[in-house]
């Protein structure tokens, strides 16, 4: 059993469910990233995803693509982010998964990637362009290396789909609760709580809720219905604002809060 899967089995025993952040890798830069994945694990983050920039991020909103142009200028590369996790291996072992574009992947060389990603410590991978049909050599490189893929729902998935990625996937399910691009709202879609309750009956794996979620209040609601709540955009806003130890104090509060949130509603 992976960290991934040893995370929820965990937050499950406790009636818990996962808080899973998202920052962009190299978000100033990979030293500031490394230094922020201990603040994040400590103020409650249960499982880190780490973005990887990309130059064309079709599925992102204006805040991530920001937050891409900087860490690129920064000169962050995957062999970068590798390393980075590597380092943070030394003091922690939070699951971490890289969330990004399978064009970065495609040019290091799937197995080489896998095999370094595995070897620097990096528990899964999610590319939010690379749907199950097409994904064959990245699953069966990523299964000889014990790590996890993460596939995509969305409110258009019918019911072939969740039961391919049910049947594909591993580590949990990530279900897009809005349609368009990535961003912050100002309230959770009343319908994400029936189409979350349906697709929960059709898998056995864990089912995380991300895109839009940006408060304590909107965690706890989606807390209550999923396995998982993932946030993005309302903490790489954090970075726009702030550096240096202001950075990581916001990010700190911020995570924190949602985290209470999460516990109050479960509770």
């Amino acid at each position: 059993m992976g960290r991934i899967a040893e995370k929820f089995a965990e937050l499950k025993n406790k009636r818990e469910k996962a808080l899973i952040t998202f920052i962009t890798a190299g978000d100033p830069d990979l030293a500031v990233t490394c230094e922020l994945i201990p603040v994040l694990e400590k103020s409650g983050a249960d499982i880190i995803e780490l973005g990887v920039p990309f130059s064309d991020p079709m599925a992102d909103g204006p805040t991530i693509q920001k937050a891409s142009e900087r860490a690129l200028v920064a000169g962050t590369t995957l062999p970068g982010i590798l390393a980075a996790v590597r380092s943070v291996r030394r003091e922690s072992q939070v699951p971490i998964l890289l969330m990004g574009y399978f064009n970065p992947i495609f040019r290091y060389g799937i197995e080489e990637f896998v095999a370094d990603a595995a070897s620097a410590g990096v528990d899964g991978v999610l590319l939010v362009d690379l749907p199950p049909e097409e994904a064959a050599g990245l699953k069966a490189a990523a299964d000889a290396h014990g790590m996890d893929v993460i596939f995509l729902l969305t409110p258009t998935s019918d019911n072939k789909r969740i039961e391919k990625v049910a049947r594909l996937g591993s580590g949990f399910v990530y279900y897009v609760s809005v349609t368009g691009v990535t961003g912050a709202r100002t309230k959770v879609a009343e319908s994400v709580f029936t189409e979350v309750d349906n697709i929960r009956k059709q898998l056995d794996l864990p089912l995380a809720v991300g895109f839009g979620i940006s408060d304590p209040e909107q965690a706890g609601k989606v807390a209550a219905v999923a396995d998982g709540v993932v946030v993005g955009s309302a903490l790489v806003k954090l970075f726009e604002e702030f550096s240096g130890a202001e950075l990581k104090s916001r990010i700190g509060s911020f995570v924190a809060g949602l985290k209470a949130g999460m516990v109050k509603a479960e509770r």
